[in-house]
């Protein structure tokens, strides 16, 4: 159990039979009344957000969370099978708790987040910058970069990124995975 004056960014804590993550929180000292925390909370299942009210001193179950390296080998069905950089256990983690699952390239090493308490895979985050070659596009022409229009390509992961219309196939760029956004040519 902790205190709610010692929630900070990142914390875990057990609330109303689900898990949340703290993703800010703020210590407020009103001029009347009594201080509180002012917390927004990402639930781990589903990533809904939610702001929350807590009481200087009131208690909260906190969940001991451990990130381990994990690397993908393969798809198996629905599940992704992932080894243990430690122990080279393999382990099936399902599709829906893996962020950025559409830019995943087997060989990739992810940051596998385990409820330590319980060995339960909470989620897998696919490093927030990647480097994928383009595999397909329509070519771009002399001239296009005027604007600040846009074209569709493919990269090797298969997912669909928007791009410069100057980009061509063959070429490497670097990926936002978080809204898969193009960020730029890999250097």
């Amino acid at each position: 159990m902790i205190n709610a004056q010692d929630i900070k960014n990142g914390t875990c804590i057990r609330m109303d039979g689900k898990l949340y993550f703290v993703v800010e929180f703020l210590h407020v000292k009103p001029g009347k009344g009594n201080t509180f925390m002012r917390t927004t909370l990402k639930d781990v299942v589903d990533g809904r957000v939610i702001d929350r009210r807590f009481n200087i001193g009131e208690k909260l179950e906190d969940v001991r969370v451990e990130r381990r390296p994990y690397q993908y080998l393969y798809k198996e069905g629905i599940d992704f099978i992932f080894m243990n950089q430690e122990t080279f256990e393999q382990h099936p983690i399902a599709h829906d708790i893996i962020n950025g699952v559409d830019f995943l390239l087997e060989g990739m090493v992810l940051e596998v987040v385990f409820d330590a308490d319980t060995e339960t895979v909470l989620y897998a985050d696919v490093p927030t910058k990647v480097q994928q070659k383009i595999t397909y596009t329509e070519p771009g022409f002399k001239g296009d970069t005027a604007t600040n229009a846009t074209k569709p390509a493919t990269v090797e992961s298969g997912a669909t990124v928007r791009v410069p219309l100057f980009i061509n196939e063959g070429e490497l760029i670097e990926i936002d995975t978080r809204d898969g956004s193009y960020i730029g040519r890999a250097k």
